[in-house]
Formats: structure tokens, C-alpha cells, sequence
């Protein structure tokens, strides 16, 4: 195409967003996995190919640092959280992402930290407000003298549990935990989990107090499944593979630290970012882009460039073969500025 915008400012209605290629693959939230069945925990993650690449074999050939894998490794060995730190887009989230597609270890577990986030968050909830409501609504109707039990009294209805609650449930292998960018959290939750991921369980008070009418109740998993709970109580039998991301903004209590496995990813080598941009756009990609890579690599020490920045630089020229070097030069520049770099 002669021109490659779509948008033109000309204010003038057009039908050019049919022109609009298909999205970045690590964008493209349609094509790949669409048929998965997120309550099946088992399953290949949907996200994963948006994650690690469209071209899974350039992922597959490619080895990460000696140190992220020996860092794994210890991990998986220990049963101990991977406590992984780096500056934004140095691929802390995908290594989780990497375990899970390697061992086969299914849909990873998220659980997106902000400075509101508790540990009630990442291991149940209880919706007291919508059982009531749904029990006064049945008593309108004049359902609850009925014999049978209606559904407002079964409690495992409004229970569901959390990320961290359905990483600790019984299973006979690992599951993924992601735990993404605790530094983000209030001052207590990092000490708030240290019981949960010593112990590897936790209870739920109002299945407990119940336990004696109902020692089992069945309650909803963030992947949407019925499990069933026995005693109001949730015990892990294998210990689930637990990344925790920070992007360095803040200390961790010794106690946290001394339960995790620690490991600083360094930002991508020209090795690693060359096969990150083949995974995901080709090796034509890599080799027209090579000024774009370079300028990513040659970038000044203490500069922070995720390398998605690079990533969208590369794909949106890619789009605007046609344009003069200064609106590809101009492209560039808006993309990969620096995220250390005052306004």
C-alpha cells in the first residue's frame, strides 16, 4: 500500500480501518488457542504462543542464561518461590510462561499485584453480599420451604479461590504460579505470604465453622473448575511453582527473601533479542530490522528499553515499508524511548 496510516486526521469519515492488518502476534488475543478450555488446568495456556512466540521452535532452540536456568532448576528442586527482579520487559512474566510450555505444566496462574492487593485476594473469596441477596430473592418466591436444597444454601456456590489458593490445591504435578510485580504491593502483603508459602496451605473460615454438616463442599478455581474441599481447609500435596516479579522498586523483608530463590535478569544479549524477534515476526523481521536491534543494544548504559518496545518498533515499520526514512526514523524514536527518560 502507498500509505501506510489508517487514522489520517483529515476529519473526514473513510473506510480505511479495512486496510488495518492483523494484529502483533503477542497481541492477537483471537487466533491462537481460541479453542482452549480455560477450566481445564491441564490444558495448553492460550496466551502462551502470544507470550513466547507464534514460531515455537525458534523458542524451543533458544537457551536462556546459564544462571536463569540453574535458578529453576534450584526452584523446582526446593520447592521454594523464584523471587526473579529486572527492569521492565527483561522477560520476567515469559519465564514463567517458558516453564510451564517446557514441562507441560498447563494454563499458567496469575495474580496481578497493585497497591490494593491482600493475601484475601490471592487465596479466596467469599461473596456473603450476593448469597444473601440470592436467599432473600428465593424467600420472595417462596422457595425456601421447599424440601429440596435450593442454591443459595449451598456456601461452595459463592467460595472461589484465588491464584494462589488454586496453585496450593492437591494435584499430582506443579502448577504455574505468577505472582507479577509484587514491589507494587502495600508494605504487609510480602510478610502476609510467607505462611501460605511455608506451609503450603490455608484455610477458609466458613467452610470450617460448617465442617461438621458439610465436611465437603465444592468451590469454584480461578480457572472456573468445581473442586471439592474437605474439612473448610486447602493443602497442597506438591508444592506449585511460584514466580514472584519486582521491578527493583523496593526491598523485600529478610524473611520473604530467605524462602525464595533469587535471580536478577540481566537485560537481553544480542542473542537472546535476535531470537525473541524471530519467535515472534521471522527472521526477515531480525535481518531488515538490524538498525532497529542495534540501536536497542547500542542504547546508553543505565537506559531502560523494555524489549516489547523494540518489538512494536519493528512490527509497525515493518508496516510502513514505503514511508520516507524520516517517518520511520520518527516511528522509532516515539517507540523506543527510553522509560527512564523525564518528560
Amino acid at each position: 500500500m502507498t500509505d501506510w496510516r489508517i487514522y489520517r486526521g483529515a476529519g473526514l469519515p473513510h473506510d480505511g480501518v479495512q486496510r488495518l492488518p492483523g494484529p502483533p502476534p503477542w497481541r492477537d488475543f483471537a487466533a491462537v488457542g481460541s479453542d482452549a478450555d480455560p477450566a481445564d488446568p491441564g490444558a495448553t495456556d492460550p496466551s502462551a504462543a502470544r507470550r513466547l512466540g507464534v514460531q515455537r521452535r525458534l523458542v524451543e532452540n533458544h537457551h536462556p542464561r546459564p544462571a536463569e536456568v540453574d535458578a529453576v532448576n534450584a526452584a523446582l528442586y526446593l520447592r521454594r518461590p523464584l523471587l526473579v527482579t529486572g527492569n521492565p520487559g527483561t522477560g520476567k512474566s515469559t519465564l514463567a510462561q517458558a516453564v510451564a510450555h517446557e514441562l507441560g505444566l498447563g494454563r499458567v496462574l496469575r495474580w496481578p499485584i497493585v497497591s490494593r492487593s491482600v493475601l484475601q485476594d490471592g487465596l479466596y473469596r467469599y461473596d456473603a453480599i450476593g448469597r444473601l441477596q440470592d436467599v432473600q430473592l428465593e424467600r420472595a418466591q417462596g422457595e425456601a420451604a421447599t424440601a429440596a436444597p435450593s442454591a443459595a444454601s449451598s456456601i461452595g456456590s459463592y467460595v472461589r479461590l484465588g491464584p494462589l489458593g488454586t496453585a496450593l490445591l492437591p494435584s499430582d504435578q506443579p502448577r504455574v504460579l505468577l505472582v507479577d510485580e509484587l514491589d507494587k504491593s502495600d508494605l504487609d502483603l510480602p510478610n502476609d505470604l510467607l505462611n501460605a508459602l511455608e506451609e503450603g496451605e490455608f484455610a477458609i473460615p466458613e467452610l470450617e465453622r460448617i465442617a461438621d454438616r458439610e465436611p465437603v463442599v465444592d468451590v469454584l478455581t480461578d480457572d472456573g473448575r468445581k473442586v471439592a474441599v474437605r474439612g473448610g481447609r486447602v493443602r497442597c500435596t506438591t508444592f506449585p511453582f511460584i514466580v514472584l516479579t519486582s521491578n527493583g522498586e523496593r526491598d523485600f523483608p529478610a524473611a520473604l527473601l530467605r524462602r525464595c530463590i533469587q535471580l536478577e535478569l540481566e537485560p537481553p544479549g544480542e542473542e537472546q533479542l535476535t531470537a525473541m524477534v524471530e519467535a515472534h515476526l521471522g527472521s526477515e523481521a531480525a535481518t531488515e530490522g538490524r538498525d532497529l536491534i542495534e540501536r536497542f543494544l547500542g542504547r546508553e548504559p543505565g537506559e531502560i528499553i523494555a524489549a516489547d518496545q523494540l518489538l512494536n518498533a519493528l512490527y509497525l515499520t515493518q508496516h510502513a515499508p514505503r514511508a520516507e526514512r524520516v517517518t520511520r526514523e520518527r516511528i522509532a524514536e516515539m517507540l523506543m524511548r527510553p522509560l527512564d527518560r523525564p518528560r
